[in-house]
């Protein structure tokens, strides 16, 4: 009865305050009207992350500039922080205890016009008290998991790291999913990072594991990054499992990591109806969701769903309406954030 009165607290203050939800013990901070307050719940895991992909619906390996859904290439940067409130606002009123959200970067859509504009949705993110990650992604030309330029790349990085490096709430992924990498040749590109930027808090560094960021232990193992975040992706239709072997497959990705490890990306078909919260097991999507949230919960381990929004993806956990700036989010399968939230801790 404790439980469902906190939940039902929390849940109230955050349809009412319309805000993004940060770490424990329910507490309302100070606001003004263009900084809403901010009502706190904590996760489990590193850095107490609860989070949401925000992706661009053709995804996020594109040639040119990433947009995640419901943005436009002509947005202007006030335009993109309303939408943004907007956005943030529903996946808070969608699932209570979010407190970060993934958004992507590629050198053009820093090096460029759009830039001026995009960096409001990590402003407004920050402003809400929202965790924001940036992550790297390559064209969609080359998608072969090599950095397409490194002048390019550095370049990038350099740009992003000089804005957002004072700011806590950013944290800074350097290439997502480097499958075209050895584990060699991938350390020393991390090295390189944390050589270019000293002055970046190593734990709000997130260091993807090796291939398509499927196992972090070969990257954890290395005391050049012991300080660093790690990141971790895993999906059900990469293989077929029961929930048991579901969990064993995610703790051998971890090792001994699971302190310092981030999954980044994981989902699963979110609009088919299935039912992630009583669902048979037999299924292996829900076999799936089940073990991530249980390995979640009882190692604490903190994740963000892959997506939280992307329009027209069968794995997006919410779905955008409306137009303009008057942006609504609903909810597509209510067992799917039933399992996130206990994932969670909460």
């Amino acid at each position: 009865m404790k439980k469902l009165m906190n939940a039902l607290y929390i849940s109230g203050c955050i349809l009412m305050l319309g805000s993004c939800t940060k770490t424990n013990n329910q507490i309302v901070e100070p606001s003004d009207d263009a900084n809403p307050p901010v009502v706190s719940t904590e996760s489990v895991g590193a850095a107490s992350i609860s989070g949401l992909n925000w992706a661009d619906g053709r995804d996020n390996f594109v040639d040119g500039w990433v947009i995640p859904s419901g943005l436009t290439a002509s947005d202007s940067y006030s335009t993109v922080a309303a939408k943004t409130d907007a956005i943030l606002n529903g996946f808070s009123s969608a699932v209570n205890g979010v407190n970060t959200i993934r958004i992507p970067v590629n050198p053009p859509s820093v090096a460029e016009s759009w830039w001026g504009s995009y960096t409001a949705a990590i402003d407004m993110a920050t402003s809400k008290g929202c965790n924001d990650i940036i992550a790297c992604w390559e064209s969609a030309s080359s998608k072969d998991c090599i950095i397409d330029n490194t002048t390019d790349f550095w370049n990038m990085w350099t740009t992003i790291v000089n804005k957002y490096q004072g700011n806590s709430n950013v944290y800074f992924e350097p290439f997502n999913e480097p499958h075209g990498y050895t584990l060699s040749q991938l350390t020393a590109i991390y090295a390189q990072f944390l050589s270019n930027y000293p002055n970046v808090p190593k734990g709000r560094i997130i260091l993807d594991g090796q291939g398509y960021s499927e196992n972090v232990t070969g990257v954890g193992a290395d005391s050049r990054f012991n300080s660093c975040l790690l990141g971790l992706h895993n999906y059900a239709y990469w293989a077929t499992h029961s929930a048991a072997d579901w969990r064993t497959d995610w703790r051998n990705r971890i090792g001994s990591y699971g302190s310092r490890t981030v999954i980044t990306e994981f989902g699963a078909t979110m609009n088919s109806g299935k039912d992630y919260q009583n669902g048979s097991q037999s299924d292996n999507e829900i076999a799936y969701i089940v073990s991530t949230s249980d390995v979640c919960r009882n190692d604490k381990i903190a994740s963000v769903y892959w997506p939280g929004l992307r329009d027209n993806d069968s794995y997006s956990l919410l779905r955008r309406g409306g137009s303009g700036t008057s942006i609504t989010i609903s909810t597509v399968n209510s067992s799917g954030v039933f399992r996130l939230r206990y994932g969670w801790g909460l």
